[in-house]
């Protein structure tokens, strides 16, 4: 194959929890009394936490401290690990197993780069904790997408180049992370819509695998 290693994003690539995140995020702004919608929580797909909660504090009417602002970033994601907590291997998104046991058939190595510290969690949950060759997450960087970071570690893990590595990613932040770190991209989904994306399709089980062949 065109490839050795494909490396997924986890959130809308391999499972959606993006419900789960706009109800964590939603439950904090009704705390505090700021407005928040669903658009504007789509602004938040692909960064940090801490990066996602300034997205929310534009709507206030106060300052918050940076005391303030780490314990409320604590505090959405006590709520999103409360509603992860229902994920099940049901919740895998449409072709990712098929498209996954391809990639094995052929040689392929596969693993996640995500940004989510929550990453062993939602794994573990849909069934999918031993199954990647190598998992990099938000809990082994320090710079979030569209740093590179969680790639480069992804592929350092699994012993292949960058240029020999495929990322699939559905956030124009982790399209950029990918294309600075010298990886192909597929884009899925909203990262259909990036030029910078080398491949497109709506999900995997719509994305023809010949073309990597």
């Amino acid at each position: 194959m065109k490839y050795n290693a494909v490396i997924f994003d986890l959130d809308g690539v391999i499972v959606c929890t993006d419900e789960c995140h706009y109800k964590g995020w939603k439950q904090l702004a009704d705390d505090e009394g700021i407005y928040f919608d669903k658009e504007i929580n789509q602004r938040q797909r692909g960064v940090s936490r801490m990066e996602s909660l300034e997205i929310l504090l534009e709507r206030a009417e106060k300052e918050y401290s940076s005391e303030e602002k780490n314990e409320m970033a604590e505090r959405k994601n006590n709520y999103y690990k409360e509603f992860i907590k229902s994920l099940t291997p049901a919740d895998i998104l449409p072709g990712v197993i098929d498209f996954c046991e391809e990639l094995k058939k052929n040689g392929v190595k596969i693993a996640i780069g995500s940004s989510s510290k929550n990453t062993p969690g939602i794994l573990k949950g849909i069934g999918l904790d031993t199954y990647f060759d190598a998992v990099a997450d938000g809990n082994q960087i320090t710079h979030s997408k569209p740093d590179p970071e969680v790639f480069l570690l992804a592929a350092k893990l699994i012993n292949e180049p960058a240029e020999n590595c495929l990322v699939v990613e559905d956030a124009e932040a982790g399209v950029a992370a990918a294309k600075a770190g010298g990886m192909d991209v597929l884009g899925l989904g909203n990262a259909v819509k990036d030029t910078d994306a080398t491949y497109k399709a709506e999900n995997l089980a719509k994305f023809d695998i010949s073309l990597i062949k």
